[in-house]
């Protein structure tokens, strides 16, 4: 009996889905209006609903005819580029061909693209012939649009009945976001330049500044002897630390830091102009944002996820998938686990909107260790770039991406 009903439940959940996946809105209402109709039809003895009844039923069972059998096609989907930027012009091709020895009737190809959805009628294609289909693509915003997979619908005049068939798989286009080459100069925000000495005064190093008295517990090593000699006292070699210069990019995914769509998206784009140009410098750079806390979770999360910096491509898939949530990590949970993911970090960059207060600026600049040069950007479409001081933390206000260049400057000056 076990059996037997698992056998009964799996026919009748497999039908269901055939069901569901054949029968139109339009057929479920028929299918109500045959039931309903030769029911009380004959029971209050109506003629006209019972003809209603029976045309309905005739319908459904012309429509099947349309999905029998199969048709053989050679379906192919390409795209001429998988990455493109906000506003530039994609194509995809669709090409369908006819390896049979007959022709094949006339059919609806459907093709998703992103949330909407491209249709073809394709007339017969005669033996070893082959149809082709170019449409674009829209790259109007930043994301990554889902093309296909392609499918081939047959279907009833009427309406009431469709079989699909999915020849393809999916393919994915890359939206990135715009950037603006910033020079090499622009990143001198970063003072520990690899290499380059720093003001910070240290015994062991490789940029020597100055000679001093021994005091006990220095290196041996660094005894200058010719000074010692003609000083009489022990001297000693004091150099200036240098560093390798790692910096830090972090984007807010909140909500509530943002006032607007384009707000965010011009976050983005300065989020990623920096990160390509400290790539390109070959720089040490870690590139984190925001992190979506799960509805029913017991704690938020603080660890903010890390976005590739291996290329700048790499780069750019990353932020081409990002997006606001309401229940992102605010701009100071951010700054803390940002801290506390990457070690060793000389130079911190917060990317927020404007709808973050000074207050949170602060605090988001004091998770950060001492000795780390934090500066936050604040986008604000439509805004005259400014730089102000807010304590010790640097406030660049940017309303264009164009700005960034020379308000970058301006910061590091």
């Amino acid at each position: 009996m076990r059996r037997a009903a698992r056998t009964i439940r799996t026919s009748a959940e497999r039908a269901g889905r055939w069901v569901s996946a054949t029968v139109t809105g339009l057929g479920l209402s028929i299918a109500v209006v045959v039931v309903l109709g030769g029911l009380f039809g004959y029971l209050l003895g109506w003629i006209e609903l019972v003809v209603v009844a029976f045309t309905g039923f005739a319908l459904l069972v012309l429509g099947v005819f349309f999905l029998l059998g199969r048709n053989s096609y050679d379906i192919g989907l390409s795209i001429d580029r998988d990455r493109v930027v906000v506003g530039e012009v994609a194509r995809a091709t669709l090409t369908v061909r006819n390896p049979s020895r007959f022709r094949l009737p006339p059919v609806k190809s459907e093709v998703p693209v992103g949330r909407g959805l491209a249709e073809f009628y394709l007339g017969g294609i005669p033996r070893d012939g082959r149809t082709i289909r170019e449409f674009s693509i829209p790259t109007s915003r930043r994301g990554v649009v889902r093309i296909g997979p392609v499918r081939t619908v047959r279907a009833d005049p009427v309406g009431l009945l469709r079989r699909e068939y999915v020849w393809t798989s999916h393919l994915d286009l890359f939206v990135h976001p715009v950037t603006v080459p910033i020079p090499a100069t622009s990143t001198g925000l970063i003072r520990d330049l690899e290499g380059n000495p720093t003001r910070d005064l240290t015994d062991s190093d490789v940029s020597f500044h100055a000679l001093r008295e021994y005091a006990p517990g220095d290196d041996r090593r660094h005894i200058h002897w010719k000074s010692t000699a003609r000083t009489g006292q022990l001297m000693v070699r004091q150099f200036e630390e240098t560093r390798r210069s790692h910096l830090v990019i972090a984007l807010s995914l909140a909500s509530a830091d943002y006032h607007s769509e384009e707000e965010f998206e011009l976050a983005v784009s300065v989020a990623g102009s920096i990160g390509i140009r400290a790539i390109r410098d070959a720089r040490d750079v870690s590139v984190l944002a925001s992190d979506e806390t799960p509805e029913f979770a017991r704690r938020a999360v603080n660890t903010p996820k890390r976005l590739s910096s291996l290329s700048r491509a790499r780069l750019l898939d990353d932020l081409a998938r990002v997006d606001h949530s309401p229940r992102a990590s605010g701009l100071v949970t951010l700054a803390r686990g940002s801290a506390e993911s990457v070690s060793g970090a000389s130079v911190a960059i917060i990317v927020c909107g404007s709808e973050s207060t000074a207050a949170q600026l602060r605090s988001a600049s004091a998770a950060f260790p001492p000795g780390v040069e934090v500066l936050a950007i604040v986008c604000n479409p439509g805004i005259v770039p400014s730089l102000r001081q807010v304590g010790e933390l640097r406030v660049l206000t940017v309303g264009y991406l164009d700005d960034v260049q020379k308000a970058l400057a301006r910061a590091a000056s």
